[in-house]
């Protein structure tokens, strides 16, 4: 049996496999401000339905702790753990480790420096960005791999990072910009300090986004605005 749980108020969603949790209903756990998200799955290699739910879920959390770096959320505040319907004890002593490393960390954004709007546009572009990060998980990271070992040195390597990079970060945080824009015009200061990036990042997704007619400068008000 697998288990999906929210810190804070212990909300619980059972599933019948691992292979259910989609990565849609991580990011919701976060969009909704519970400071952490817990799985529990069967052993890998003692999947009960013969597919290997399991290992998707174990791919899908090690690339859910990407993106989550990448939005400067700590990683840490999603835990994927192998605990059997049998292991009741395990499972509460698991549970409470990771409730005393959540309060540690402190609440969602809080701990990481970000303020709650800011928090809410980088989930925002996150979960819009969604069936892209499908698209490229499926055609360039859908490997399959014997141990956990084997999945977490593959989604750690300088590959995985730099395809990312390419495919995937740029694009997310592009979409911060717009989100932040839609709002109001903004000066690229102040939209670096709202999404915890460098000016000199601002500044080049500012270009490329010009380039292609997404934004514009206004000269009266000495912003950046949507076009």
């Amino acid at each position: 049996m697998s288990r999906l749980q929210y810190t804070t108020d212990i909300k619980l969603i059972r599933v019948m496999c691992t292979g259910r949790v989609d990565l849609s209903f991580v990011l919701r756990a976060f969009a909704q401000g519970k400071d952490g998200v817990f799985i529990g799955g069967c052993h890998l290699g003692d999947c009960h339905y013969v597919t290997e739910g399991n290992h998707h879920a174990l791919h899908m959390v090690l690339l859910a702790k990407k993106l989550l770096k990448n939005i400067g959320v700590n990683p840490e505040r999603l835990r994927i753990e192998w605990i059997s319907a049998g292991e009741g004890i395990r499972f509460a002593e698991v549970v409470n480790d990771f409730s005393k490393k959540l309060k540690a960390l402190g609440p969602l954004g809080k701990g990481e420096g970000i303020d709650t709007g800011g928090l809410k546009i980088k989930f925002e572009a996150l979960t819009r960005l969604l069936p892209y990060i499908r698209l490229v998980e499926t055609e360039k990271l859908r490997v399959h791999f014997d141990t956990e070992k084997e999945c977490e040195e593959f989604f750690s390597s300088d590959e995985v990072d730099k395809l990312l990079r390419e495919l995937v970060v740029d694009k997310l945080e592009v979409n911060q910009i717009m989100l932040l824009l839609g709002e109001r015009p903004l000066s690229m200061d102040e939209m670096s300090e709202a999404l915890n990036l460098t000016p000199s990042e601002v500044s080049r997704h500012l270009g490329s986004s010009a380039r292609q007619g997404l934004v514009r400068y206004d000269e009266a008000q000495q912003r950046f605005a949507l076009a």
